[in-house]
């Protein structure tokens, strides 16, 4: 899966969290990052990350979830790394 593609999978996603102003998904780039361009809640952060677990056939060890960083290059990685694993 391209990175591009799980991007795209991403603001998807994104278009469904209520508190994310919609213009702001215009743009996403792997350096976007979800608290500061976004104002994604830290609280909504678990939200996203659930509906990805879902999205791309994937599911997220607890501590790759603690140590997830707030960029979209991060959760890009994460996905990346535990479809791999299998």
């Amino acid at each position: 899966m391209e990175r591009q593609e799980i991007i795209d999978g991403l603001v998807e996603i994104l278009k469904t969290v209520r508190t994310i102003d919609q213009t702001k998904l215009v743009n996403i780039t792997e350096e976007t990052d979800f608290i500061a361009d976004l104002n994604t809640p830290s609280t909504e952060m678990i939200n996203i990350a659930a509906k990805t677990e879902q999205k791309f056939d994937v599911e997220f060890e607890d501590d790759d979830i603690d140590d997830l960083g707030s960029k979209v290059k991060d959760i890009v990685d994460l996905i990346i790394r535990t479809k791999e694993k299998g």
